[in-house]
């Protein structure tokens, strides 16, 4: 059989933000696909770690992990106050309260299908040690008793990465420095981490097993920008460890993250214009990649190994 431990990180907010409405439906189906894996012999334990002041919202079918003593302002200054926890803490918290065979780790906004837990498993069983879910995207609900519908919405597919699922025992294995939640690319560093330590990993975009109602983006607000820098940093230093290591794999997700925020760092650089069009033409700019981050010269035959593969 099949154990699975999964935690997410609520969060006490204000009604006018789309996450008051969010979480309930997502701690509501959390409960009622552990209540289906019951019938299917898949032991289910769900877990929070949240802050202090957040255990209030946190329902009865949620064990509560040792509270969060750390945020990212504990690591740096910002333009604006976010009290974000830690990626690592959150993992830690689940490491340490479970022996599950199988951790999963979702956004707080992230509701799962009443199916969610045993297709996990039957997923493990069929020998992925890791794999990420991409979500459905909903629209049109925004109370708790719409959830047979918001089930019944087939939504559209979504191509950012919210939804983990990896073997416990190789977790202490993973590098994630002080990548912080609640902005990107957080989904590139836990995803990085599931490839390069993974056996058999799958990345799954069409399944119906989660949803989001709406679309979120909260990290592209004006004025947070240097939440986004400071993870991006961090992130490149996973990047760094596993080039250093002869881990990186090639794979999709890593071509993504390269293209993205390299074009992201040309923004901000004072490259001039003619290398800003050319690196926004090309599927990836490996070298110069690599000489805006400093980063191991393997990289640059990395990069030429996955520009032969895809031509």
């Amino acid at each position: 059989m099949v154990e699975i431990a999964h935690i997410v990180n609520p969060v006490k907010i204000a009604k006018s933000s789309d996450l008051y409405a969010a979480q309930p439906v997502t701690f509501k189906t959390m409960h009622t696909a552990q209540e289906v894996a019951k019938q299917y012999d898949v032991a289910v334990e769900l877990y929070s770690a949240q802050f202090p002041e957040d255990r209030p919202i946190i329902p009865d079918h949620i064990q509560k992990t040792p509270d969060l003593t750390r945020s990212i302002l504990d690591l740096g200054t910002f333009q604006k106050s976010r009290k974000l926890p830690l990626l690592k803490d959150i993992l830690d918290n689940l490491y340490n309260a479970t022996d599950a065979d199988y951790l999963i780790y979702t956004n707080v906004d992230i509701a799962v299908m009443p199916h969610f837990y045993i297709s996990v498993a039957e997923i493990a069983n069929q020998g992925h040690d890791a794999f990420i879910v991409n979500r459905r995207t909903i629209g049109g609900f925004d109370k708790i008793n719409s959830i047979p519908l918001m089930y019944s919405k087939i939504g559209g597919k979504h191509a950012g990465y919210d939804c983990f699922v990896f073997r416990r025992d190789v977790y202490p294995n993973y590098i994630l420095n002080n990548v912080f939640i609640g902005s990107m690319p957080i989904g590139f560093a836990l995803a990085t981490n599931l490839i390069c330590n993974a056996e058999n990993f799958k990345l799954f975009t069409l399944l119906h097993l989660t949803f989001h109602i709406g679309a979120d983006g909260a990290w592209k607000k004006q004025g947070l920008e240097d939440y986004l820098n400071f993870n991006i940093a961090e992130t490149d230093k996973i990047y760094k460890h596993y080039l250093d290591k002869n881990m990186l794999k090639d794979h999709e997700v890593t071509g993504k993250y390269l293209r993205l925020f390299s074009k992201l760092k040309s923004s901000q650089s004072n490259l001039g214009v003619g290398n800003k069009l050319q690196l926004s033409r090309n599927w990836l700019s490996m070298e110069l990649y690599h000489k805006l981050n400093g980063l191991s010269d393997r990289i640059i035959a990395f990069g030429e190994s996955i520009k032969s593969s895809i031509t």
